[in-house]
């Protein structure tokens, strides 16, 4: 029987059982094999936004294992996976995501696989090795995280007054869209908690997902980044989104429980972090 034509809950322990081993071994591999004389191959969308030689392996792993046993789906990839397919499944795929701080030997990295079926995402994997931590979801059966041989349930955290919340950001790596990021952290720092920048989307978003933050947002995501994230982050408790009456995009993601995200949302807005 076509895997397209499976009953949807044994597709998705196929794909849920897909993607836990492909950044299983993605992990592995860029934790074993990091070279401490790690290359830059090129560079994304200024120099300082880069990718290594670990990041096109570890697509390659990715996509080589997927691909031989579900030879019909698609793909689209950081690092320049594009296929269309024929089976209604999509991987979406980030095989190391937070680059720098990989290349710079801190922590806050992982691999990050989603897999969408009829353009809808149902299930999300991010292995973050150093971590010890596999965060995962499927679609309607919640979300967890495995760490030291057990899986717990990932619940996002009691919503606090926005003045009292935990915020994670990013940055962008072009000069004219970090100043424009710069000014609306400054103008949110005096209203909230504290802010972090982890270095990791991905990450970021199952933090969320783990009650570790209280919320997150960011401009200029690109789908890989944050396709596995967004499905654990919604299946832990959070809300994500973009602007507002938006889906969460490469304009805007944020991630959020009830009670945080709709007033950090309306700030956002409020303060343009769309644009630039």
């Amino acid at each position: 029987m076509p895997n397209e034509t499976l009953p949807a809950e044994t597709l998705y322990d196929e794909l849920l059982g897909l993607a836990q081993e492909a950044a299983d071994k993605a992990g592995a591999l860029l934790r074993d094999g990091r070279p401490t004389d790690l290359a830059v191959a090129h560079t994304k969308s200024s120099p300082i936004d880069v990718v290594t030689e670990m990041d096109i392996a570890a697509e390659k792993l990715i996509t080589g294992l997927i691909g031989g046993h579900r030879p019909d789906d698609g793909f689209l990839g950081e690092e320049g996976a594009s296929e269309e397919g024929t089976s209604g499944v999509r991987w979406i795929i980030d095989p190391l995501d937070g680059t720098v701080n990989y290349l710079y030997g801190l922590p806050s990295w992982a691999v990050s696989i989603a897999a969408e079926h009829n353009g809808e995402t149902v299930v999300g994997v991010v292995h973050a090795p150093l971590r010890g931590e596999t965060y995962q979801a499927v679609r309607g059966r919640g979300a967890w995280v495995t760490a030291a041989g057990e899986d717990r349930p990932l619940k996002a955290r009691e919503a606090p007054p926005l003045e009292r919340a935990l915020i994670s950001t990013g940055f962008g790596y072009t000069t004219e869209r970090r100043t424009s990021q710069a000014a609306v952290a400054a103008a949110l720092i005096p209203r909230v908690r504290d802010i972090r920048r982890g270095g990791s989307a991905a990450i970021d978003l199952c933090d969320v997902a783990a009650g570790r933050l209280d919320g997150y947002y960011e401009r200029g995501l690109n789908p890989w980044d944050y396709a596995a994230g967004d499905l654990i982050a919604r299946e832990a408790g959070a809300l994500t989104g973009g602007r507002p009456g938006d889906a969460l995009s490469t304009a805007l993601t944020i991630a959020a429980p009830p009670g945080v995200f709709e007033p950090l949302q309306e700030l956002l807005e409020d303060l343009g972090a769309w644009q630039g």
